[in-house]
């Protein structure tokens, strides 16, 4: 599947399949995940925190009657996928995923099947080209943008290293009114000195990484209603149990996660 070229150089999707415990990645993969580890040696638990939001907030968003998904970034997959835990809300729930490696998408489309009432489309594209993936969606036909979407991109926007304001506006402007955006990504405000060491070897192995501030997060969801508790760590979205995670896992974690809807 992976050239000789592909295999000497880490990629960002299988280092994350890595820290999840999946088996879709290489020794060159292992070798980067190694150096990154020691320099931010939670980085594993950032991973499956964020997982773990990604289940919470689409079960969130299908309970709240979103019936489309547009998951941006999408990886290597992982069970559950985002549109099992949205199809098994609402069977009939139609799952867009968009990844900008065709090898990501060849792994999603030979391991990730919906049911028979919904739908599940691939399509290749670049998150920073964010008007060629709206005009490859509509060109597509499965989702319907003049109707509520949720667009999740979950463990994506820190491997941009510039800023991503543009990016996000486009797409917020293109959301129909009643749509949800849905994003986790890695900051350096809790442990400054781990998350730097560990976004600088992702640059030295040639990998895109830009830890992003709590003002910068926020600043994507500006027009957006904000869905309690706003942008926190994802362990402390909408988690029953919140009372009982010290403020020292946050730090573990170092991500900000938030979910707005278009009014």
């Amino acid at each position: 599947m992976y050239s000789d070229a592909q295999l000497s150089q880490p990629h960002p999707s299988r280092i994350y399949d890595y820290y999840l415990g999946g088996k879709d990645n290489y020794e060159v993969d292992r070798l980067a995940a190694a150096e990154i580890l020691e320099a931010w040696p939670h980085i594993r638990t950032a991973a499956r925190v964020n997982r773990r939001f990604m289940h919470r907030s689409i079960q969130f968003l299908a309970e709240s009657g979103i019936r489309q998904f547009l998951d941006i970034g999408t990886g290597i997959p992982t069970e559950p996928n985002l549109h099992q835990i949205a199809q098994q809300v609402a069977p009939a729930a139609k799952v867009v995923y968009v990844d900008n490696d065709p090898l990501v998408l060849t792994h999603a489309r030979a391991l990730m099947t919906g049911n028979e009432q919904g739908a599940i489309a691939y399509l290749q594209g670049d998150v920073t080209e964010p008007s060629a993936i709206l005009q490859a969606v509509q060109r597509n036909r499965t989702l319907d943008l003049s109707q509520p979407i949720a667009l999740s991109m979950m463990a994506l926007l820190h491997y941009i290293d510039h800023s991503v304001d543009d990016v996000m506006a486009t797409f917020v402007e293109a959301l129909a009114p009643g749509s949800y955006l849905a994003i986790c990504t890695i900051t350096a405000d809790f442990a400054p000195e781990q998350v730097n060491a560990a976004q600088e070897i992702y640059r030295v192995r040639k990998l895109p990484a830009q830890a992003r501030g709590r003002d910068e997060v926020t600043g994507w969801f500006a027009g957006l209603d904000l869905v309690e508790p706003g942008v926190v760590p994802p362990h402390r979205w909408r988690r029953a149990e919140i009372a009982e995670v010290p403020a020292s896992y946050d730090a573990k974690v170092s991500c900000y996660c938030a979910v707005g809807r278009k009014l």
